[in-house]
């Protein structure tokens, strides 16, 4: 017979992220604790898998994108193209 994987949460007392993390989880009702866990974690990689989906599509449309303005128009500050293009 298989053993059940077991995991234990210890927050450290002096990471804020890690004392949040356990207010959240102290809110979820006994017995729904591993689902809550299990969900926030995939959640997590859907997000991440998004994001990095969201990231490539943007750097291939910047690459086919000139920005010229025309008179009279504003340009586009430096320092924006450059938050941009670093995406």
């Amino acid at each position: 017979m298989k053993k059940r994987a077991c995991f234990s949460f210890r927050p450290r007392p002096g990471d804020p992220e890690q004392q949040r993390a356990w207010e959240i989880l102290q809110t979820v009702p006994e017995g729904k604790k591993t689902a809550f866990v299990a969900g926030a974690i995939l959640r997590s990689r859907e997000e991440e898998a998004l994001e990095q989906t969201l990231r490539r599509v943007l750097r291939e449309e910047l690459r086919t994108v000139s920005i010229h303005p025309s008179a009279g128009e504003e340009t586009v500050p430096g320092q924006m193209l450059d938050f941009l293009a670093g995406l």
